[in-house]
């Protein structure tokens, strides 16, 4: 599958969830994992946190190699000088790799044209994914250095690697600037919003209009992870069917 093609394809798949493998049963990954099987959920996501560029330590590319699925592989690197690890993680099967604007700023642009140009191990004819994220404290507007080559956009609704936090009311305001200035780029970018997703609030998220919504707790927290999952993806796609 072509970079273009495999684009259209996530593009296809949109409004959609990315699911966080991070906020899955350590002990019993491969079972949480199967309780997605038959929900329609393809993006699995990875929370990589080196306790430096936030508090958190997390995993590294072994992980995201070790996980076995049919999955997307969506690597989310919030670690400092990114572009020293970019290699290893696509290496590991990463399918789309999002970097932060704060962890490069003078080099972003740098860091995703590295990212777009490295071919994809789970398929030679396609290239990975390059996104830019940004914290709830940096300004949307930073976003427009990168919108001639980034392939998706991360708005964090929560201050990564810390605890206890609920999405950010600034979030809404942010992610309507972003797709404003998306539009006016004329170019194919995805929007995603991540962090402090739950199943009550995630109505309110989808008017939002993001295209991937990143949640973790809001599966995998719940009695029933494939019921949550089926209806984070229902309250996505009727948003979508209210917007058309």
């Amino acid at each position: 599958m072509a970079k273009l093609s495999f684009l259209h394809y996530l593009r296809s798949l949109t409004p959609t969830l990315s699911v966080s493998v991070m906020a899955a049963d350590p002990m019993h990954l491969e079972l949480d994992l199967k309780k997605l099987n038959g929900t329609g959920v393809e993006l699995l996501h990875f929370d990589i946190m080196d306790g430096m560029f936030c508090p958190e330590i997390t995993a590294g590319a072994s992980l995201v190699k070790k996980v076995k699925t049919k999955l997307i592989k969506d690597v989310h690197l919030m670690v400092e000088k990114p572009q020293h690890k970019i290699r290893q993680f696509v290496q590991a099967g990463a399918d789309i790799i999002t970097v932060h604007y704060e962890a490069c700023p003078v080099d972003i642009h740098a860091v995703l044209q590295e990212i777009k140009s490295l071919k994809n191990v789970n398929d030679v004819n396609r290239l990975v994914v390059a996104g830019d994220a940004i914290n709830p404290g940096t300004p949307v507007e930073q976003l427009k250095s990168v919108l001639d080559i980034a392939d998706m956009i991360t708005i964090l609704a929560v201050n990564p690697g810390w605890e206890n936090q609920t999405f950010l009311k600034s979030t809404a305001k942010k992610i309507e600037t972003a797709i404003d200035l998306i539009n006016k780029s004329e170019r194919d970018i995805l929007m995603c919003v991540d962090g402090g997703i739950t199943l009550e609030n995630i109505v309110d998220v989808s008017h939002m209009a993001p295209d991937i919504v990143v949640a973790g707790k809001a599966v995998f927290d719940g009695k029933n992870p494939a019921d949550s999952a089926k209806y984070i993806l229902n309250v996505l796609k009727k948003g979508k069917n209210k917007a058309i």
